[in-house]
């Protein structure tokens, strides 16, 4: 890993209707506009979607840094990741996050390390540290012996 501080930069585009355009250097542009909970179109990222996806994508690896360094034998990881946005003190905001990630494991004797490493990516993840929302880990481990 760099030394931190780590600096990001990203821009979007758009003009008074339709899709904007996010972009950052080196990669691909994304399309998004409003999600159809705010009147846009379906079939787009959006702002939300793209932070529930951030909030996934990095527990993801996050976990798979912890696993390494735990020395867990593990064969694959999903995680989906629900959010509740609701209006307080006249702003609207995200309250509550559930991760749901789903863990197969090759051996049952590997459980109890696989959920000290689901917690630990949980406390360690940056996205889901730099958010105010109430956030619910909700793993499930699953043993596939030839995994």
């Amino acid at each position: 890993m760099q030394s931190l501080p780590h600096h990001y930069h990203v821009h979007a585009r758009g003009s008074t209707e339709g899709e904007i355009r996010l972009g950052a250097d080196g990669l691909p542009e994304l399309a998004a506009t409003a999600p159809p909970e705010f009147d846009g179109p379906a079939g787009y990222w959006s702002p939300e979607t793209l932070l529930m996806a951030a909030v996934a994508g990095c527990f993801v690896l996050t976990f798979r840094g912890v696993a390494r360094a735990s020395r867990l034998d593990w064969a694959r990881i999903e995680c989906d990741v629900h959010g509740v946005l609701e209006r307080h003190e006249g702003r609207n905001h995200f309250s509550r996050l559930t991760v749901k990630p789903h863990l197969v494991v090759r051996d049952a004797a590997d459980e109890h390390l696989a959920r000290q490493c689901l917690d630990k990516a949980e406390t360690a993840c940056l996205v889901t540290n730099s958010l105010t929302a109430d956030i619910q880990l909700k793993p499930r481990i699953e043993v596939i012996e030839d995994a």
